[in-house]
């Protein structure tokens, strides 16, 4: 059961049972039960009137397509919606707002009926957050009261969708910059505002980047801060004798001007020099121009350790450009990305989806002329099975009370629509996907929603995991999901079932 408790002059929600803790509410205050879509109430509305807002429902969370042209996605976002879950409650100044906005036929006994709205019957199983996803197979499974497992809808959905979005597109920026290089997120300017900021800050942490230039970030969430400086700063030195006390780069193309009283300096008022930031022109040339430069003050005059400055680089970098330096060969040891990176610039969403799958022990499914949107029916368990060089080979759905899959086991494992793409797997290990991360009511044992800095480092492990194929830039390899052979025939059945059938005269 779940009781209040007051922390800080706030109600926070303590969940007892096998586990106890306390979960606190959103990051951001606007994320309320009002952060939906005006339809969901009037849905709600429909089911309470038809005496059907009680009846179990289960929905799946997923999306269809990995973003960026890739063959993976970073799953973010799910501490932010169970603590919405924990702390789900209309306010009556909520309820005044929903019963001016709806129509005045709406009966007060309706609002009654809100006011007693909690996640307390609602069940929340998930893949852990941080976790390499695909395609098809749900992020989440909702259970619960029809009408308010909908009402959780839309803010499910935008917890999702650009955490998973911007997560995804760090690590992929961490891949093609290497392991070595210092990853700076520089995108708070850029972002689509305060909270778009704040998000971005988080998530490109959490898909592996190293530090972030947002201060407020740094405090919310522990993340390391670091910086550079502006042209301004570098500007404002105006006699000649403070400009030896910079490194203005607008000289590298011709050298330096009389580089000897530098070294001198390099301990300026008892301050050692760190690096410098290229913020334009040809980064590789410069980068490399920089180095030769560090490392003949270190050789000529004996600076121990200049040769080795840190030089960081800059400029509406993004996934090619990062590739090409690569590629050209540079000297640049810490890259700050910002404009690319928060704003998801290559791809502006994931495109996550909802569906509903099952209500009242009764499998549903959406039908629709284009394939790639036909949901897969009924309330499903998830099984990632791993080959024997250690690599995931394919991620499995089954129907909830098929025997799961074990582990030296010869398992048919087939495309949920295309009868052809079929293929057997004997297993060296088996993980089951999908965990409990809110039980409601029930006896079932939540797991604990580990720190940010333990996601960071469950992301990187994952993608170590991923065979090299299905990471590349260049034409990566699907990676394949399947569904059991059960659970094939059935959503086939189903189909055919509920599909209408054409007439012709």
């Amino acid at each position: 059961m779940a009781s209040a408790v007051v922390a800080n002059g706030k109600k926070k929600l303590e969940q007892r049972g096998p586990k106890i803790g306390v979960i606190s509410g959103p990051t951001n205050p606007m994320v309320t039960p009002l952060l939906t879509d005006l339809y969901q109430f009037t849905m709600a509305y429909a089911y309470w009137k038809a005496g059907k807002h009680n009846e179990r429902a289960v929905f799946d969370l997923y999306f269809r397509k990995n973003p960026f042209g890739g063959e993976y996605t970073i799953f973010a976002g799910l501490e932010e919606c169970i603590k919405l879950i924990a702390h789900y409650k209309l306010t009556e100044e909520e309820i005044a707002f929903i019963r001016k906005s709806l129509p005045p036929s709406c009966e007060d006994a309706f609002y009654n009926y809100l006011r007693g709205i909690d996640c307390s019957d609602v069940e929340i199983f998930s893949i852990p957050e941080g976790s390499v996803v695909f395609p098809k197979v749900p992020l989440m499974r909702i259970e619960g009261s029809i009408a308010v497992v909908q009402l959780l809808e839309t803010a499910l959905v935008n917890l999702i969708n650009y955490a998973s979005l911007v997560t995804t597109n760090a690590a992929r920026h961490r891949f093609v910059a290497g392991k070595s290089k210092l990853l700076l997120e520089f995108g708070l300017r850029r972002a689509q505002g305060p909270d778009g900021g704040i998000s971005a800050s988080k998530y490109c942490y959490m898909g592996g980047f190293d530090a972030t230039s947002n201060v407020a970030a740094g405090k919310l969430f522990g993340i390391p801060l670091r910086g550079t400086h502006s042209h301004a700063f570098v500007s404002s030195f105006m006699e000649h004798s403070s400009i030896y006390r910079v490194l203005n780069l607008f000289l590298l193309e011709k050298g330096l001007v009389n580089p000897k009283p530098f070294p001198k300096r390099k301990t300026y008022l008892w301050y050692r020099a760190v690096g410098i930031r290229l913020d334009s022109g040809d980064l590789a040339y410069q980068s490399c121009e920089a180095r030769k430069f560090f490392q003949t003050i270190e050789k000529e005059f004996g600076v121990p350790g200049f040769g080795k400055m840190n030089i960081t680089a800059s400029n509406d970098l993004n996934e090619e450009t990062l590739d090409a330096l690569k590629k050209q060969g540079h000297e640049v040891d810490s890259f700050g990305i910002g404009t690319h990176l928060v704003t998801c610039y290559a791809q502006p969403a994931l495109g996550v989806v909802f569906k509903l799958v099952e209500i009242n022990n009764q499998p549903r499914i959406k039908l629709s002329e284009d394939v790639t949107k036909v949901s897969i029916p009924c309330k499903k368990r998830c099984f990632r099975l791993y080959g024997k060089e250690g690599y995931p080979l394919v991620d499995i759905m089954t129907g909830e009370n098929e025997p799961p899959p074990k582990v030296g086991e010869r398992i048919l494992c087939r495309h949920p629509f295309s009868e052809s793409k079929r293929a057997y797997v004997v297993p060296q290990r088996v993980e089951e996907l999908l965990k409990c991360f809110w039980p409601g009511s029930s006896e079932k044992i939540r797991e604990d929603l580990p720190p940010l800095k333990e996601i960071r480092e469950r992301c990187i492990e994952q993608l170590k995991q991923m065979r090299p194929d299905h990471m590349r830039r260049l034409n990566p390899t699907p990676y394949k999901v399947s569904v059991s052979a059960k659970l094939y025939d059935f959503i086939h059945f189903l189909w055919l079932n509920e599909a209408p059938v054409g007439e012709l005269q």
